[in-house]
């Protein structure tokens, strides 16, 4: 009895363990990043190679590191496989600059940033990376290398704003990052907002703590923690300035320091107290004198708090805030450096991280929300860096378009629209891209009646109803009727489309509104379904110090509505403190569910409710809690309206907290999930996950959205931009039947395959390097097959015709055989990509050259319909059927489609024999040229008139080929024949009939006739040419006696 519960739990686990889809097999299905660059995102640290300024590395908030070695003009990401992708810090080891430290988790803790894992080290430049610990710290802000000891570096942890925890403040390591020793430390609340070393004294640091804290509804920055240190031992013992050093009295804030490397006794700090000011040190920071408390300096010390100075110029300093300004006279005075709206040349706002060369003063790198700016004239100009495709999606749509777009709403850079793919020579570029609504981006809701149309939404439940074409905007915000309400609304707020009617949108603040005209008018169909508790609703007071109520802590809001696809008036909500709720009557009545859900922490923040289009009652549900200092993965399914949820993700399954789930719209096993560390995929309804790491990095994925039409997986992440993984149904396949993967080969049904007319790219034809390109769909059908690799097997007979080292796949039309497509089998088991040029097997075409032809060509177009698809390796074969359409923007008749068709296999036809011609012409002409070469080695007089009339024959022979290929020219440059040949009218033929979108015309029928008029006199010219010279030089050469031995040598000895 013990054996067979053995057997049946082996048996048990081998059959769930092979429903976990392993990333061997999907080695050729790669996500492609379709951008944009142009808008890019958060940018947060730089570092230069300083002897070798072409080498750049710029984090990002949450799309990783980033490389260039030509100076900005091409980058590469070289953080993608770490656990996270979120850069607080970067910093080369000058001394040896393949030696790169990064700290990871951005530093500025408003409310959409990411967190990290400690800090990393690279001894290659970045190719490999080793985890060097304080994993919890969470963010580290600053890392500073002492340029005499590279083994010494200090780590400033800022700490994670969410929670309470001791991994914060300094970190100092002499061992190359072995061990750890916190050197200084204030509290469980208290990090360090900025850290800078003496240039002429390693063991000199001044380092500014900061007490902060963010709840999800209120930001406090101040407290008893905050503070200016110095040391002079590298950390040993510490010195803390205070008002009796003329910093100001009372509580501070947010510190930014900066000192003046060609005198480093002058120190800047902006500090945050109950007066904002700049103060000034002039003997190294012992004393401080405040010179500047007016508001040119920034106004966010929360977000951003930075100050920099020219590294030749004491006088001159940055202060780096929404703007960038800058002072000639010692922080006195502050001016614009660059513009930002109202101009052409505007430099995007919100900057983050400054990079100034420290033997150039001019040579500077702007890192801000939008991207990289660089200038190498000390502001005057800046380029930017539009190929960085870091842009933080919170959301993902679709439209039904041909090719279909995607959309979505970015961190402070408003909603966009781009194609997943264009038809199109080339990449996806960033002005196929376009933004449809300003703001910072959120939902995008394509009107589904007409796609130029639609609603976007900004912060604080700023919806617009947008048209992309025209840019003809409005609000269509909800007002409530009482004006004495206030409605809340979240500044990721909650939107959404009905199902059933598309002219039916409902939007979330506290309460869920409807519109059936669109957005015009509104009705609030629900009661107010959060918490409502007041304690929570202070956002008007927050900030600490600086007060900031911009909105991002809105709380007590509505962030999910989701409708029932298949239930009519059936809706979800679930809001930022944890509730979730139900109506089946269109919002007369909610059920409240939130309490049913066990395992979740109660007012977690409820990010996504995907109500199933399979069953009533169903649906998923995704929540996290990291906003309380819980970074515990949350994803439900409830198949009862909620009364029982089973928890499908925990934290055994992923690396981090979830954000997003869709299922499959037909294969309920079939489930995606993002998670902050990247996207993952279940075949089993969610008993087993793979993080999904072909082709695609360590990001944050917020959205996802699978295409109806075409069956691609859209991605939006938080920090790369937009993915696209084609044609998910393989993996659908194998969610459905895992015995897949027990066959030899399978062909998965192929995607439709569209006879699409192609353009040149718009705006420049070639590129180079620095302009963007998102990688484009590949042109052709897209077949995808399973292949099985097994040991060699010596036993196994070829089959006639059938090689053992290859795959063929045969096409046809019916039971017509029109393609034969071969290639070596794979080297390993997996799924793998094959393109068909939706072509017919082609004919040879003329050549002067005898040659052996391995491959079948291609040749005619195939007309639009259904193929036939078999795959054949050796006895196995799999079958499918392919649908081939014309291009569907185009009106192409049926005529048109036939004529074309019945033209281009006259044509080859004509080319076929015009090259069984040729060859025969060439073969004759290889004979005669070889004879003479007998002729010639054997006896040259001898053989004289014969080797002669060889080579009048070979000249006769030339002048017939030429009739089809035109005449040899063996002058260098470009030459030309002035008469026309059999293969140019073929050619010219084929170009016209080809192309015309309503049938043959009388210009076809004319380049036919003369088509077939010239090569009816090639064929005159070669049977006359083989009737009289050549049957005159073979009867000729019959009469030469060639000796068949060669000349025998007599050998000696002497």
């Amino acid at each position: 009895m013990k054996k067979l519960i053995l057997l049946l739990l082996i048996c048990f686990v081998s059959t769930v363990s092979a429903q976990k889809l392993s990333m061997d097999l999907v080695k050729e299905m790669h996500p492609r990043n379709i951008g944009p660059g142009g808008m890019s995102g958060r940018v947060t640290a730089i570092d230069v190679v300083t002897h070798n300024p072409d080498i750049m590395y710029v984090g990002t908030a949450s799309g990783g590191l980033w490389k260039t070695t030509g100076g900005g003009t091409k980058w590469e990401p070289i953080f993608d496989n770490e656990v996270t992708a979120s850069i607080g810090a970067v910093a080369i080891q000058q001394s040896n600059p393949s030696v790169i430290w990064v700290g990871t988790g951005e530093g500025n803790p408003r409310n959409s940033l990411n967190g990290g894992y400690g800090v990393y080290k690279s001894l290659d430049g970045g190719r490999t990376w080793q985890s060097m610990g304080l994993e919890k710290t969470r963010h580290i802000h600053r890392i500073l290398i002492d340029p005499n000891n590279p083994n010494t570096v200090y780590v400033g942890a800022i700490g994670s704003p969410w929670g309470e925890h001791p991994e914060r403040g300094v970190f100092k390591t002499t061992d190359g990052g072995k061990t750890w020793k916190k050197i200084l430390f204030a509290n469980n609340k208290t990090g360090v907002a900025d850290m800078v070393m003496d240039p002429t004294n390693p063991n000199k640091l001044i380092v500014a703590l900061w007490e902060h804290k963010r709840e999800p509804w209120f930001f406090k920055s101040g407290g008893e923690g905050s503070g200016l240190f110095i040391t002079h031992d590298g950390g040993e013992s510490w010195d803390e300035k205070t008002e009796a050093d003329g910093l100001p009295k009372g509580e501070l804030g947010r510190i930014g320091i900066a000192i003046a490397a060609n005198k480093p006794n002058v120190v800047y700090a902006l500090v945050e107290s109950k007066k904002n000011a700049l103060y000034k040190s002039e003997d190294g920071g012992f004393s401080w004198k405040k010179i500047n408390d007016k508001n040119d300096f920034g106004n966010r010390p929360f977000y951003y708090s930075d100050i920099f100075v020219d590294p030749e110029n004491e006088n001159r300093v940055y202060s780096v805030f929404t703007y960038v300004n800058v002072s000639e006279d010692g922080g006195k005075n502050f001016s614009p450096l660059m513009p930002a709206y109202g101009v052409d040349n505007g430099v995007h706002p919100d900057h983050h991280a400054w990079w100034i060369h420290p033997g150039n003063g001019d040579f500077m790198m702007d890192g801000n929300d939008g991207g990289l700016n660089i200038t190498k004239d000390g502001g005057k100009t800046w380029r930017f860096v539009g190929n960085l495709p870091v842009a933080q999606f919170y959301h993902m749509a679709v439209d039904n378009e041909f090719p279909y777009n995607v959309y979505g709403g970015m961190q402070d850079n408003g909603s966009w629209r781009g194609p997943a793919y264009v038809w199109k020579d080339q990449g996806i570029r960033n002005s196929y891209w376009q933004e449809i609504s300003f703001g910072d981006g959120f939902d995008v809701v394509p009107d589904r009646d007409d796609s130029q149309y639609g609603w976007s939404m900004s912060q604080q439940g700023y919806v617009s109803r947008y048209d992309w074409k025209t840019g003809n905007n409005y609000t269509v915000r909800p007002t409530h009727p009482d004006p004495k309400v206030e409605l809340r609304f979240n500044w990721n707020s909650a939107i959404n489309i009905d199902p059933f009617n598309t002219s039916t949108i409902y939007f979330g603040s506290q309460y869920v509104h409807k519109s059936t005209d669109k957005g015009l008018t509104w009705k609030i169909i629900s009661p107010d379904l959060t918490t409502n508790d007041p304690e929570k609703q202070k956002q008007g007071e927050s900030g600490g110090l600086t007060m900031d109520a911009t909105g991002a802590e809105n709380y007590t809001t509505i962030l999910v509505i989701e409708p029932s696809p298949i239930e009519q008036n059936m809706l979800w909500a679930g809001t930022d403190d944890g509730k979730v709720q139900y109506t089946q009557n269109g919002g007369q009545s909610w059920t409240d569910v939130s309490k049913n859900i066990k395992e979740l922490h109660e007012g977690s923040w409820i990010v996504q409710i995907k109500a199933s289009n399979k069953n009533k009652g169903e649906a998923l549900l995704v929540a996290n809690d990291y906003r309380r200092f819980n970074y515990t993965p949350y994803a439900f399914r409830t198949k009862n309206y909620g009364k029982t949820w089973e928890r499908i993700v925990d934290e055994n399954d992923t690396e981090s907290y979830a954000l997003s789930i869709v299922e499959d719209p037909e294969e309920k096993n079939l489930l995606f999930l993002g998670t902050d560390d990247g996207l993952y995929v279940s075949l089993n309804a969610g008993k087993d996950w793979t993080k999904w790491t072909e082709g695609f990095p360590t990001v944050s994925v917020k959205d996802m959205v699978i295409h109806p039409r075409e069956h691609d997986l859209v991605i939006g992440t938080f920090g790369r931009a937009a993915w696209v993984l084609d044609d998910i149904r393989p993996l659908r396949e194998l969610a459905k039947d895992p015995s897949v993967l027990e066959k030899n080969i399978q062909l998965f049904e192929p995607p439709t395959a569209y006879q699409a007319a192609y353009q040149q790219p718009t705006g420049s034809r070639f590129g180079a390097d620095a302009l963007y390109n998102g990688e484009n769909r590949a042109y052709g059908a897209r077949f995808r097959y399973y292949f099985q690799k097994k040991e060699k097997d010596t036993t196994t007979t070829e089959i006639e015709g059938m090689s053992k080292d290859s795959l063929y796949l045969k096409i046809y039309d019916g039971d017509r055989l029109i393609r034969t497509l071969k290639r070596k089998i794979p080297d390993s088991t997996g799924i793998y990509n094959w393109r068909w040029y939706m072509d017919e097997a082609g004919v040879e075409r003329p050549s002067r050259e005898l040659r052996d032809r391995n491959r079948e060509p291609g040749g005619t177009s195939v007309k639009p319909g259904d193929y036939r698809a078999e795959l054949s390796y050796m006895e196995e074969n799999a079958m499918t059927i392919i649908s081939v359409e014309s291009d569907p923007r185009l009106e192409v008749s049926q005529k048109a489609i036939d004529e074309s068709y019945a033209a281009s296999k006259k044509l080859e036809a004509w080319t076929q024999t015009a090259a069984e011609a040729v060859k025969q012409l060439a073969e004759s002409k290889n004979a005669v040229e070889a004879f003479n070469k007998r002729m010639k080695d054997e006896d040259e007089e001898k053989f004289e008139e014969a080797i002669k009339l060889g080579k009048e024959t070979l000249k006769k022979i030339d002048s017939v080929i030429a009739m089809y290929l035109g005449k040899e020219d063996d002058r260098q440059g470009i030459t030309r024949n002035q008469e026309p040949s059999v293969m140019q009218r073929i050619g010219t033929a084929n170009w016209y009939v080809s192309s015309r979108p309503t049938g043959m015309t009388a210009t076809e029928t004319q380049l036919l006739t003369q088509a077939e008029d010239e090569l009816e006199n090639a064929l005159q010219s070669t049977n006359a040419f083989f009737n009289k010279e050549w049957a005159e030089y073979q009867a000729k050469m019959k009469e030469v006696s060639l000796s068949p031995f060669k000349e025998v040598k007599i050998f000696t000895l002497d």
